[in-house]
């Protein structure tokens, strides 16, 4: 056991410590999973699973209590797996290293895994905690929400009975969210040709690393700078003046994370060496200055290379530096319903090279207007079109539509009211939430999202606020009686 299992509340402190563990990257979560089968049966609890993998268990009321109607608290198994470059880990078999730093409990040089992490460990300690008073219980742990809501999509008939849902995935400690985004994935995938590099030319590799990153749903609207497009930057203005040839060029990893570090490798003839290198600094100078105040990290650097081999045709590369410049990143549109809220934005996700002949290039759309989204994820297809790529979509997912009417939410807003003698904030959140799958699915539910505060979601600075936890359980739990 970690330093946090001495934190209280004692016993969900003990179930966040135990699940970081436990490997669980999306897509892979046979090892979580299992570790929730073996809880339950461990603690004699009843319990489902559905042929996704989801997991669903139960407990019955509290005596006096059987006539309430049934509560789902619900959650997500996996985690994104971001670390910084210069840290070694493997996700797939390495526990997360704890940590207690400021009154944060945070990870060794990898995201934490608190998204959602913290909710499963609350809802454990409910199954657990005798001194809980709650009607019936339904704990729902779905699969891979984080890159692609497949646990949500594919939840199984007869998984759920209840009537009132809690979801444990939100990030704003005295915020009740009661609406999401709707998203939708656009992958480009670019068909390039390569051909010798061409003679007296001198090679470089340009990093761009150490930007804050974050959630491209919760941080979009937070001014942090895309590591892809500022990379793409650099390319184009070499371009222009120093007839610049790209070899490779790989960025950003996660759909719903905000890229941090990008690099490409790229050449210029020798006659205008000396040209390009005072180009790039007064380049790199410019940068930062133009994001001081919001990526007091940044980092750019360029290194000498030997010679590659290859680089690309001059059409492959004009057609992928042009649409990485040009295609829309960050916030589209700001909501006219929901005052501060981001109604519409893109995300420029990832660069990758596949192989010697393909690229492709994720991004991802959201909004809470079901119109919009289909908006710009059009915008973005036209850039790429445009461009000669191939351009496909996600499924996507919908948004959750507010239902300020609900009596879970009135509940909810008047224990929080009583328990700290101030209002909570109700509001809708840009990040996408399985609930608008859920509603899909029953339509009847009422639904609110409450959690800890954290910072940093989907990036190694992820980060879990210690004094935050008292008060999101003092809450599920108060909740649970009043129902």
């Amino acid at each position: 056991m970690s330093a946090i299992t001495a934190l209280e509340p004692k016993l969900i402190w003990e179930q966040f410590d135990a699940i970081t563990r436990v490997p669980r990257p999306s897509k892979k979560e046979e090892k979580i999973i299992k570790y929730l089968v073996a809880f339950a049966e461990e603690h004699g609890i009843e319990y489902k699973t559905d042929k996704i993998g989801n997991v669903v268990m139960r407990k019955g009321a509290t005596e006096g209590m059987e006539d309430r109607p049934t509560m789902i608290l619900q959650s997500h198994m996996d985690m994104v797996c971001e670390k910084n470059s210069d840290v070694e880990f493997d996700f797939d078999h390495d526990p997360i290293r704890t940590r207690i730093e400021d009154g944060w409990v945070k990870a060794e040089g990898t995201t934490l895994g608190a998204d959602c992490g913290i909710g499963m460990a609350a809802a454990l300690a409910v199954l657990l905690d005798e001194t809980v008073a709650h009607g019936p219980i339904e704990c729902l742990f779905t699969v891979d929400e984080e890159t692609g809501l497949t646990g949500a999509f594919e939840l199984g008939e007869g998984m759920l009975t209840g009537k009132y849902l809690v979801n444990l995935d939100s990030e704003d400690e005295g915020e009740i969210f009661i609406g999401c985004a709707g998203g939708i994935d656009t992958i480009a995938t670019f068909h390039v040709q390569n051909e010798p590099s061409p003679k007296n030319y001198a090679f470089y590799r340009v990093d761009v690393s150490d930007l804050l990153g974050g959630h491209s749903g919760d941080d979009i609207d937070k001014g942090r700078v895309n590591s892809n497009k500022t990379v793409a930057r650099l390319m184009w203005e070499g371009m222009q003046s120093c007839e610049l040839r790209l070899s490779y060029f790989s960025g950003g990893n996660l759909r719903n994370a905000i890229p941090r570090e990008a690099y490409a490798i790229f050449g210029v003839p020798t006659k205008f060496k000396e040209e390009f290198e005072e180009r790039y600094r007064l380049f790199a100078s410019d940068l930062v200055n133009e994001f001081r105040f919001r990526e007091p990290n940044f980092k750019i650097t360029l290194n000498e290379m030997p010679e590659v081999p290859t680089v690309l045709d001059q059409k492959s590369q004009n057609a992928l530096i042009y649409a990485l410049v040009g295609v829309p990143n960050g916030v589209i549109s700001m909501s006219f319903a929901v005052d501060g809220l981001v109604e519409t934005s893109t995300n420029l996700a990832s660069v990758k090279f596949v192989d010697d002949q393909t690229i492709v290039v994720t991004s991802s759309q959201r909004s809470s207007v079901e119109s919009a989204k289909t908006y710009v994820a059009q915008m973005v297809e036209s850039v790429f079109v445009l461009a000669g790529a191939d351009v496909a979509h996600s499924d996507g997912y919908p948004g959750w539509n507010p239902n300020p009417e609900s009596r879970l939410l009135e509940v909810t807003v008047e224990a929080y009211k009583d328990l700290f003698a101030t209002d909570p904030k109700v509001r809708a959140i840009h990040a996408g939430l399985e609930c608008g799958l859920f509603l899909e699915k029953y339509p009847e539910l009422e639904m609110v999202s409450f959690g800890p505060t954290l910072r940093g979601v989907h990036s190694p600075d992820e980060r879990l606020e210690i004094a935050t936890v008292p008060k999101f359980w003092e809450l599920l739990c108060e909740v649970l009686r009043r129902i």
